[in-house]
């Protein structure tokens, strides 16, 4: 009887086993195996079917730069999605924001772009981009005083990057000036060596003449109306050694000869 009970506990077993191996003799698998397997692929395919979506946004995306009537204006556009465009402008000493719409024929989107109306400069942009030419960007801004004739512009790619050895006097932004290197210099250098300063940090000055000296320069991208969180420890005391030193050249230049 023993006999017996133990040979159908033993076909029992090897029936179980059976069944957890395939036709060929391998292991079936899992439930949870089978699921991740069949999803994995899945996820993958729909994240490169969004990255493929937004690319042709991305590429559009960046600062453009180029001439703005008499002034340099700096274009940055900053999102675009779905059918709507944000961004803002930096020019003539004003950081101004915009949004609108967009529309695409073949390859070129087609914008239109309102600032907010709230300052005297604020107008309309209308700007296309082809996809295929992402690095210009060209079109026409109209003021909303209707006095005010339009302005075309064509602009290129550029990345503002802050460059301590750009300029005339780079000095004021490496190290830190003694009284030696600003004591014989005329009131109009100095004035030029400080500003210089903000210049690097891609500031946008109000003052035309200021403006357009510096608009001279390749080095030069305006890209704020704010510096005060950029400027360096280095920079901070120079600008105070110059402003002394200005102060003096203007109090005793005569006197000197300057």
């Amino acid at each position: 009887m023993r006999k017996l009970l133990f040979a159908l506990l033993a076909a029992s077993l090897l029936i179980a086993c059976n069944n957890d191996k395939n036709k060929d003799g391998s292991e079936s698998k899992s439930a949870t195996e089978k699921t991740n397997e069949t999803s994995a692929p899945v996820k993958e395919s729909n994240l490169a079917a969004l990255q493929a979506a937004s690319k042709p946004y991305e590429k559009m995306l960046g600062s453009f730069v180029g001439a703005f009537g008499d002034n340099r204006i700096t274009m940055l556009i900053t999102t675009i999605a779905a059918d709507s465009v944000v961004g803002r402008t930096i020019v003539g000493g004003n950081d101004r924001p915009f949004k609108g719409t967009f529309s695409k024929n073949g390859t070129v989107f087609s914008f239109d772009a309102k600032e907010p109306g709230d300052h005297k400069d604020d107008g309309v942009f209308k700007f296309t981009i082809d996809e295929t030419k992402p690095d210009m960007v060209a079109g026409t801004w109209k003021a909303n005083d209707t006095k005010r004739s339009a302005k075309e512009y064509s602009l290129n790619r550029r990345k503002f990057e802050y460059k301590a050895d750009a300029g005339t006097f780079p000095e004021a932004s490496q190290r830190l000036l003694k009284a030696d290197d600003v004591d014989n210099m005329m009131k109009e250098d100095l004035e030029f060596m400080r500003n210089e300063i903000f210049a690097r940090h891609g500031f946008c000055f109000s003052s035309k003449s200021l403006r357009q000296r510096f608009e001279m320069e390749d080095w030069y991208i305006p890209n704020t109306v704010d510096i005060k969180g950029f400027l360096t420890d280095i920079e901070k005391k120079n600008i105070e050694l110059i402003k002394r030193y200005e102060k003096y050249a203007d109090e005793y230049g005569d006197e000197y000869g300057r």
